[in-house]
């Protein structure tokens, strides 16, 4: 009887998390890091809160309990990053349940804590992401890309800086940051645990925004100045980390410093085979093969296998090796451009430009609608919307093209929806 209570628990706070666009497929493993990070009681809290931020009045009609003891639960839960915390300039706090990647199975490895055994959670994370493929392949095998990668700028030239724009750059995201914290790299903490992490920086991963103030209240992460995070940027290139945000334009919350050998995303842009994973940057590298001398130094250096070294023959019938580009997988992050010594590669822009959605909630809403759960973001039965959150994502859904409107209205089955699309033209 007790089994089958905890499995309830877990299996509703699954359910519920499976409604975000980014879910988490069921497995022994998942019920297993559920049951490390919370007890069966505060998974079935966390299994009634609202999808979207909510404030603790509507948390406490949700949990059916006061508005003090609904405080205090969800300030606990916060304290352990299970939650975000925002408090607005006016002194109003909200919070918001975090997916769990980009969310709280990161933010449960971003420091060394004694009241987990994170040894365990490595393990449990390592057979989810990492042996099973089914939570890798729905989080990143997508049309509609969770991340985007950052080029590494001491790899722009004078002219790939007429292509770039202020929120392409990380330097312009950092500088531009109200509040940055900083937090262990979750991937490198995780295969630690394993013996398996490499020599690359850990204390390196940037939050800014809301999940900073949030990790940085609870001690999850630490504040830092932006030049501060502008020293740890530098040291990022240095170790020839690849520099990974949300793919949104606005309100960017994390940027990771990442590595082939860690990195979930990296990761499985090698084992699938394909860029789906993460949203590229708008370069590519072009090899000057006469400068070229065989070296290998970029091979090394790339962090997804896209360069290889090929044999050709010279003018002498000698066999040589040059460095050859796979652009299929290639992430144009620059990190190959300042491996060469010889000045053998250089960016330069893609023949289609990438685009980025705006915002989250641009981005929420696409990947909604190519999962089939825009219903869910929409009618959350667990709160009701104002009217400023439905004109947002209305209002990111009729600046779809006519292919995505037509999805979406299909979809909700909606004559309104379909009315006021018609009506936008």
């Amino acid at each position: 009887m007790a089994h089958r209570t905890i499995k309830s628990g877990f299996h509703r706070l699954n359910e519920r998390l499976n409604q975000f666009p980014q879910g988490a497929p069921p497995s022994e493993y998942l019920f297993k890091i559920l049951s490390v990070l919370m007890n069966e009681k505060e998974a079935r809290v966390m299994s009634a809160l609202p999808i979207r931020p909510f404030s603790i009045q509507t948390a406490s009609a949700a949990l059916g309990m006061s508005k003090e003891d609904t405080e205090k639960v969800l300030t606990d839960l916060a304290s352990r990053a299970l939650l975000i915390d925002i408090e607005s300039a006016e002194g109003e706090r909200s919070f918001v349940l975090p997916p769990p990647m980009a969310g709280f199975f990161e933010f449960s490895l971003m420091r060394i804590r004694e009241d987990l055994d994170q040894r365990l959670l490595s393990e449990l994370f390592y057979q989810y992401l990492n042996v099973e493929e089914d939570f890798v392949r729905d989080l990143f095998v997508t049309e509609t890309k969770l991340g985007r990668i950052f080029v590494n700028e001491q790899a722009l030239s004078t002219v790939n800086n007429l292509y770039i724009l202020d929120y392409e750059r990380t330097s312009e995201i950092i500088k531009k940051a109200a509040i940055i914290g900083i937090g262990m790299c979750y991937c490198r903490h995780k295969m630690s645990h394993l013996g398996k992490a490499c020599d690359a920086p850990s204390e390196i991963c940037m939050t800014f925004g809301n999940a900073a103030s949030s990790l940085i209240k609870y001690g999850h992460a630490r504040e830092v100045s932006a030049l501060e995070c502008m020293d740890l940027l530098e040291k990022a290139y240095d170790h020839n980390l690849v520099q990974i945000g949300e793919n949104e334009q606005e309100g960017l919350p994390f940027i990771c410093n990442c590595c082939g050998c860690c990195c979930e995303g990296l990761l499985a842009i090698k084992k699938f085979g394909t860029l789906n994973a993460i949203n590229t940057t708008n370069f590519l590298p072009e090899i000057l093969e006469v400068n070229c001398n065989g070296c290998g130094r970029c091979v090394l250096a790339c962090p997804v296998g896209a360069l290889k070294m090929v044999s050709q023959n010279d003018t002498n019938d000698k066999a040589i090796k040059k460095a050859t580009l796979d652009e299929e997988i290639c992430l144009g992050c620059g990190v190959c451009v300042r491996a060469c010594n010889r000045g053998s590669i250089k960016l330069k822009p893609r023949n289609q430009r990438v685009i980025t959605p705006v915002n989250s909630v641009h981005r929420i809403v696409l990947l909604s609608i190519e999962k089939g759960k825009l219903q869910n973001l929409i009618f959350d039965n667990r709160a009701l919307y104002s009217h400023r959150a439905m004109a947002a994502i209305l209002g990111a859904i009729l600046k779809m093209p006519p292919i995505k409107q037509i999805m979406a209205s299909e979809q909700m089955k909606s004559k309104y929806l379909a009315a006021l699309v018609k009506n936008y033209k």
